[in-house]
């Protein structure tokens, strides 16, 4: 457990679980499910297997069955004249995987040579879940929920999240079936620098000591591949084996002489310093990336921080470009980040990006002229994106200037000294999500009542129905009556009372189902 680069306080939490549904399980004790999720390579497998052998416990997995056995006679039938391919000798993977899970449930693991017959505490793990539940997901639920009925041993999945936005966990796991059968759920956090750090280190001591003894592994190097590793280490480790091979072009950088090393980092730690200083066209990304890196991605939660709280870094007067007099209210220190990048790692679109912003801002504002400026900003970039011919080009246009115009205009966030602004605030999805899917079901809905009026959606909601509303007309439905005062009148408060707003949460994607 001291090797694994994962957070105690997690590796806490996965074995507290197994110790509660395995070692002191209760004979009728219902079925049990546990469900880890965490970027790829945070070290979700390494914790359960290195637990699992902590507390004796079998770990039998399944893996997805790739070869299937074709007779001679098969590939007639498949590929023959008389053939409309739609014969296929397999067995579908759900029904395999229903059958292994009653097998893996019923039967002990085979004793192997010099093994103990005591022990017959196991878990069944799966990472490798089959191709048809993606596409159909309830038949996964209808499995899950026989197994736990019957299950005497617990179940784990593991899956790796996406940043691009696909709803692998939401769709197979939704919260309903989660609450239902009582399924536990432990999120791993990406592997910290630090941590990464001291493996990477105690990898490259066994390394040093077992093939190069005159050489020293610099440290620099190895601190800009941890930051290009997006908390990945499995990547970093692959990335570390590869620039250490003999003859790699990046080896002479990673391993220096023992004789040098202390002048070389020396010079390499005074290169970093005027790196981090100085603002070069060419970003560390670009650095990063030429040392294996992988493409860095942000939750969209993390990415609409970033712009809305636009950390700065303060800039002395020698270095700050002077301003004319009738300018000096726009005056701010350097930006931290690159608000186009943040949206390129975002995985979304400039538009899509915009409407978070647009409903997230003003709670970020603490001077209504500030607001007023956004707001303008914001405007802008909308009208950038208004024609639709033009819009992929101009999307990127359209964020640029919707992110810089938002934070520019926040003068109480202007200055790396200032803690201005308004403090923590939750972040919320946009409004327009659900005024879409209103205004779309009521055209569904006016379309369908009102069919014998043969006029469009939209005209029957703005230009007859509040007409019939005013009508005392009996002849109408019951359907159509509810529509009617639902559409056709407007309330008679003076102010309208604000829509209730979901929450954004730290890993949902932008795009809603």
């Amino acid at each position: 457990q001291n090797d694994l680069a994962v957070q105690k306080k997690k590796i806490e939490e996965v074995e507290t679980w197994l110790k509660m549904h395995i070692v002191q399980r209760q004979p009728k004790q219902s079925g049990s499910v546990l469900l880890l999720t965490g970027p790829p390579g945070c070290g979700k497998t390494a914790t359960l297997q290195i637990l699992a052998r902590d507390l004796g416990l079998q770990v039998q997995e399944w893996t997805n069955p790739l070869s299937l056995d074709f007779t001679k006679e098969d590939l007639r039938n498949m590929f023959g004249h008389d053939s409309n391919f739609h014969t296929f000798p397999s067995q579908a993977q759900a029904a395999l995987f229903q059958d292994f899970l009653l097998r893996a449930n019923k039967y002990n693991k085979l004793q192997m040579l010099g093994e103990s017959s005591e022990n017959d505490k196991k878990l069944i793990l799966i990472e490798d879940i089959p191709n048809q539940f993606y596409r159909d997901p309830g038949s996964l639920h209808e499995i899950l929920r026989s197994f736990v009925r019957r299950s005497r041993c617990p179940l784990v999945f593991i899956i790796s999240d996406n940043f691009s936005g696909d709803s692998n966990q939401r769709s197979l796991f939704p919260a309903e079936i989660v609450e239902e059968l009582c399924i536990c759920n432990i999120s791993f956090k990406p592997v910290a620098p630090t941590n990464m750090m001291k493996v990477l280190n105690r990898i490259a001591a066994a390394e040093a000591s077992m093939n190069r003894e005159n050489y020293t592994l610099d440290r620099t190097s190895l601190e800009l591949l941890c930051r290009g590793c997006s908390g990945d280490i499995r990547s970093a480790i692959n990335s570390l084996q590869f620039s250490s091979t003999k003859g790699c072009s990046l080896e002479k950088e990673f391993w220096s002489k023992k004789k040098k090393s202390s002048t070389i980092k020396c010079d390499e730690t005074g290169v970093s310093k005027v790196r981090k200083k100085s603002k070069c066209n060419t970003s560390e990304d670009q650095e990063i990336q030429a040392i294996g890196g992988k493409d860095a991605s942000i939750f969209l939660f993390h990415a609409l921080g970033k712009i809305i709280y636009c950390k700065r870094e303060a800039m002395s007067q020698a270095e700050c470009p002077q301003l004319p007099a009738h300018l000096s209210g726009h005056r701010r220190d350097t930006l931290l980040i690159q608000p186009e990048e943040i949206v390129e790692k975002s995985h979304m679109s400039g538009s899509m990006f915009n409407l978070y912003l647009h409903q997230n801002y003003v709670d970020f504002f603490s001077d209504i002229d500030d607001v007023v400026r956004a707001s303008e900003y914001l405007s802008t970039a909308d009208v950038l994106c208004s024609n639709w011919s033009a819009r992929l080009v101009m999307e990127s246009y359209s964020a640029s200037v919707a992110t810089r115009g938002v934070i520019h205009s926040n003068t109480s966030r202007a200055f790396a000294h200032q803690q201005g602004g308004m403090g923590f605030r939750p972040l919320h999805k946009p409004q327009w999500f659900l005024i879409n899917k209103k205004y779309q079901e009521n055209c569904i809905a006016a379309k369908s009542l009102f069919s014998s009026f043969c006029l469009p959606p939209e005209c029957l909601q703005t230009e007859l129905l509040p007409y019939l509303a005013v009508l005392a007309n009996p002849m109408r439905n019951q359907a159509q009556i509810a529509f009617i005062q639902d559409v056709g009148r407007l309330p008679l408060k003076r102010h309208f009372g604000r829509l209730q707003l979901e929450a954004l949460g730290d890993k949902d994607p932008g795009v809603p189902e």
